[in-house]
């Protein structure tokens, strides 16, 4: 069974936390890592990532990601 492309959801999840430097990627703490959620575009996902960062602009070590778990789910289909 195919999917249309109108079916088709690009799974992305945004999350973010605080960094130990501003320059790595390093969590100081995982239990605090803040799962904004699972969005059904990249679109919706990068308006829920641009709203939690601009949120923390003061804290140079909070930073936020959008992450595509639709290539995760399907490596195959790049």
């Amino acid at each position: 069974m195919s999917e249309s492309t109108q079916d088709k959801q690009l799974l992305h999840l945004v999350f973010g936390g605080e960094l130990e430097s501003p320059d790595g990627i390093r969590f100081r703490d995982l239990e605090a890592l803040d799962v904004v959620g699972i969005f059904p575009d990249y679109a919706s996902a990068v308006a829920a990532w641009k709203a939690k960062a601009q949120m923390t602009v003061d804290n140079a070590h909070m930073r936020y990601f959008v992450v595509h778990l639709h290539r995760l789910l399907e490596p195959d289909k790049q």
